[in-house]
């Protein structure tokens, strides 16, 4: 089926979800993956801030009350950093597709253009590579708040791993795309981090959803 997209605002945070999956749909290039991301690492906060009010306060869950704290600092900025981070992240595609565009007919001209392209397609990989880092960061914090909030939103802590872990993997793979058609020398601090980013949501996600698994037999 084709899809299309009609003419909207690409701040993805002032449309309706209806009109933000029919826009993801369509055959335009943005929003893409990366918007994709983003948007599931704000639902993964806004699950968690859910786990964190129904724990704190309560006094039969005092135990966790220091996890849901610690937790809900995490959480609170990424709602409005990760709907920031969607649309930065399509700008920035956008702004590599226009670099693209840029005339090449002559020897300066395609000098100019080829620096254009690096530097857009560098600014394509670091605004992933944010949202892969916070991501980590939110998901870090749900093993402990599994084992000790609110054990009736347990499923809840395990949707926000399953976010948090799709969002720094699904992020990942747009820096990945991007910095495979640079230089090397562009972005080597991104690039040599990766491989430690992956390996910790893959232990972190794997730890959150055993927390889970096991409250939910208690």
């Amino acid at each position: 089926m084709q899809w299309e997209r009609e003419a909207m605002s690409d701040d993805w945070s002032d449309m309706t979800l209806r009109e933000f999956q029919t826009a993801l749909a369509s055959s335009s290039p943005t929003p893409g993956g990366g918007t994709a991301a983003a948007v599931a690492l704000g639902q993964a906060a806004a699950l968690t801030c859910m786990v964190c009010d129904l724990t704190l306060g309560k006094e039969r869950y005092q135990e966790g009350w220091d996890v849901a704290e610690k937790a809900i600092g995490i959480a609170v900025p990424l709602l409005s950093r990760s709907l920031d981070l969607a649309k930065e992240d399509s700008s920035s595609f956008d702004l590599v597709m226009g670099s693209y565009r840029m005339s090449k007919e002559t020897e300066q001209e395609a000098s100019i253009r080829l620096a254009a392209i690096q530097e857009a397609t560098l600014g394509a990989a670091e605004v992933p590579y944010e949202t892969a880092e916070l991501a980590l960061k939110l998901l870090q914090s749900l093993p402990e708040l599994a084992r000790k909030g609110n054990p009736n939103a347990v499923s809840d802590v395990g949707v926000a791993a399953l976010l948090a872990s799709a969002a720094c993997k699904g992020a990942l793979f747009n820096v990945e795309i991007n910095l495979t058609s640079l230089p090397d020398e562009f972005g080597a601090e991104m690039r040599s981090n990766i491989p430690t980013i992956q390996e910790s949501v893959r232990k972190v996600s794997r730890e959150a959803m055993d927390a889970v698994r096991d409250r939910l037999s208690d």
